[in-house]
């Protein structure tokens, strides 16, 4: 009865709950749907051999045996250029029925009217016999599809773990800054007989009656907006065309509503606790300096969270630098941190507080100044939702940022060439600026080996198989640290650092992009990078890759202008003085279709690394989670403690303050706790950032910063304007 009485009369007080949870809930509930569709996808018909019962498809995996644990397994990798159908097959499957052929070049895969059972006798092991819905392995948008499930998956994933976290952390603040505005009416309910259990217990009941009704409203508000997202995810091309809401599915809203339950629990736990200790004297003092607002457990905590997230950072830059350039740790990573700086932020507010408000003028200002640093539970509050988006604002966005000018900066950096001829079918560029006088042509294709690693793995490396050494050499300026490209021939390999072995002269066991396996030697070696340094073999080694790129670069005194014509015309170029290519890249329209003739810088612009469409949707759309429950947050804490002060405003008054001045003192004080925020949020955002940089620079990468200040000043902007309309608002009712 005292539970149901209390949120009678406290509803207001745990409104911002209310709604954080039931947000989180409906997000999570809308992401679960989104899930459970990519998870099991609709089964659809066959497209490119609809009307044959039978499709058998050339083999498109190397199966290799590994150690595992005192056993042995078997583990498969997809080819990079899978086996064709040969023509010996095809006449012998002839024998048995019609053959369906779509004149894709390579002859990849063939339609057979025939029983099963016979096609399979007959083909054996030589290739992969298709039927029912396997059909659709071959049809070209099965790997687009699947790659785009891949992403879809990654980003409702992420989204649905970051709104668990930010939910968690605003609902504990929020329940945290309840306890601190309703000390005297828990010290009067101790006055009256109650234990500390019984306090904590009616807390814990407020808790759980908004975490129920707030859930049961989350999974309404995702069961409405399950599909306005996955009709954006489909309109935005990161999901196809087919994808949609399954009916009949359960399970996302028993995950969302049970973890909105959970989350409201979790955050009110903390809070019960320290509610639970509050003695009757101490709630009736009057004193308006905060005390004991950081107790030694938090203080603990803090610390220990702290150390773990620096001591993970310098472990991982120690052992595998390259772990900190993956999207999963530069996502999760930040979380602890932000947990760490958020419980040690009341030992953080005071000297903050004096170093943005020294500037304050007038009595205006010593008034928010030292208001600001007496309340500092109050403060903290404010600030904590602030550090939380501008942190992951800055972090997610800013490593992704980074990571993609370094690759970049990479890819630039590889090539000496002026001009880069690419496109067409496959092996149009063969052969494109052979004879060209003064100009150095080298063609490669692209490729994969692959090589078994301590024994127990079958990892892919992409390659690139050059057609002249010499040539590529010349035009090309790749991150050497042992060995000379120079001397690669058909019987040897330049790999990179990230290899188990990669020391220049020892030799390795590989398998070619084709399945083949070939032993060799070991001439160069390459720094490890962010990871886009992969090997290189010659064209006799290519695995069934064709030239899919020749690179250019004009020799002194020849003019650039007539070799670019000569690569468009298929002429050759004299030598003349120097001269600039007019009009940009061009086109040529041979015999393997069209070709496109560019020059160095404008190849690397179109095909220059950068944060992926649904990488920047992802982030964008956690950011706007975590927005929203900042403003959330913000409005709630500035309502609640701006109603609770209505007799130190009318004391203001009374000593002599203009409406005006109590407003600006009340708005400074909230813009003050906001800056407060953005500053620690800009602090986490710098750590993180420069294990990002450190990384980068311990793998012999590029190193520069990319800081999306932009996304964050909005991000400021966004809570500094909540934050002046919440407690303008409340102290103009007041």
């Amino acid at each position: 009865m005292l539970t149901l009485s209390s949120l009678r009369t406290r509803w207001a007080a745990l409104l911002g709950s209310f709604v954080a949870v039931a947000l989180g809930v409906g997000v999570m509930a809308a992401m679960g749907l989104g899930l459970a569709a990519s998870l099991d996808p609709p089964a659809r018909a066959p497209e490119r051999f609809a009307s044959s019962p039978v499709v058998v498809a050339g083999l498109d995996t190397l199966t290799v045996e590994v150690r595992r644990g005192p056993g042995t397994a078997r583990v498969s990798k997809k080819l990079a250029r899978p086996h064709p159908v040969d023509d010996g097959l095809v006449a012998e499957l002839r024998e048995l029925g019609p053959v369906r052929m779509d004149g894709t070049p390579g002859m990849d895969a063939v339609g057979v009217d025939a029983a099963v059972a016979d096609v399979r006798a007959v083909v054996g092991g030589r290739a992969r016999v298709l039927t029912g819905d396997d059909r659709r392995r071959v049809d070209p948008a099965y790997e687009r599809d699947e790659e785009a499930l891949v992403a879809v998956n990654s980003l409702l994933g992420t989204a649905a773990g970051v709104t668990a976290f930010v939910s968690v952390f605003v609902t504990a603040s929020t329940f945290a800054f309840v306890v601190a505005l309703r000390r005297r009416e828990f010290g009067l309910l101790r006055m009256a007989g109650a234990t500390p259990g019984q306090v904590r217990r009616l807390l814990l009941g407020e808790a759980a009656a908004v975490g129920v009704v707030a859930s049961a409203a989350g999974c309404a508000l995702g069961a409405y907006g399950a599909p306005l997202l996955v009709r954006e995810l489909v309109a935005g091309g990161m999901a196809p065309s087919w994808f949609a809401v399954p009916g009949g599915v359960l399970w996302p809203y028993h995950v969302a509503f049970w973890t909105g339950v959970s989350v409201a629990f979790a955050g009110a736990w903390a809070a019960a606790r320290r509610a639970g200790r509050i003695g009757p004297v101490e709630a009736l003092r009057e004193a308006s300096v905060d005390t004991g607002v950081l107790p030694r457990s938090r203080r603990v905590i803090g610390f220990a969270l702290l150390a773990g997230g620096f001591g993970l950072l310098a472990w991982k830059l120690g052992t595998d630098p390259a772990e900190l350039l993956k999207r999963k740790t530069y996502t999760t990573q930040p979380m602890l941190l932000i947990t760490a700086v958020a419980a040690l932020a009341p030992l953080l507010v005071r000297p903050l507080v004096r170093l943005t408000g020294a500037a304050l003028p007038g009595a205006c200002g010593l008034l928010i100044r030292e208001n600001a640093a007496t309340s500092v539970r109050r403060t903290a509050a404010v600030a904590a939702p602030v550090l939380v988006t501008v942190a992951l604002a800055g972090s997610l966005l800013g490593a992704a940022g980074t990571v993609a000018e370094a690759k970049g900066a990479e890819v630039g950096a590889r090539t000496r060439a002026d001009f880069v001829v690419t496109g067409g079918a496959p092996g149009a560029v063969a052969g494109v600026g052979a004879g060209i006088v003064g100009a150095t042509v080298a063609g490669s294709a692209s490729t994969a080996v692959y090589v078994k690693e301590e024994g127990s793995a079958l990892v892919r490396s992409d390659a690139r198989a050059v057609t002249d050494v010499g040539a590529f050499a010349s035009v090309s300026r790749l991150p050497v640290v042992a060995g000379d490209v120079r001397d690669l021939d058909d019987r040897s390999i330049v790999v990179n650092e990230e290899w188990e072995r990669h020391e220049v002269g020892r030799s390795v066991q590989v398998w070619l992009g084709d399945g083949r396996p070939v032993r060799l030697r070991i001439v160069a070696v390459l720094a490890r990078g962010t990871g886009d340094n992969g090997a290189y073999v010659t064209a006799a080694n290519a695995g069934g890759g064709v030239v899919d790129r020749v690179e250019v670069r004009v020799g002194p005194g020849v003019d650039p202008g007539v070799v670019a014509a000569a690569l468009r015309g298929g002429g050759g170029a004299g030598r003349g003085g120097g001269g600039k290519v007019r009009g940009g890249g061009g086109k040529v329209r041979g015999g393997g279709g069209e070709v496109q003739v560019r020059t160095a810088e404008e190849w690397l612009a179109a095909n220059r690394p950068g944060t992926g469409a649904e990488t920047r949707l992802g982030f964008l759309v956690v950011l706007g989670i975590a927005l929203v429950y900042a403003g959330i947050s913000l409005a709630g804490t500035l309502l609640m403690d701006t109603a609770a002060r209505g007799g130190e405003l009318r004391t203001l008054r009374l000593a002599g303050a203009t409406r005006r001045q109590v407003l600006v003192v009340v708005v400074g004080e909230g813009l003050v706790g906001v800056v407060v925020g953005v500053l620690l949020g800009v602090g986490v955002t710098a750590v993180n950032l420069a294990g990002v940089a450190g990384a980068l620079g311990v793998l012999s990468a590029p190193v520069g910063v990319e800081v999306p200040w932009g996304v964050v000043g909005g991000c400021a902007l966004v809570c500094g304007v909540v934050a002046v309309g919440a407690v303008g608002g409340g102290a103009v009712r007041r």
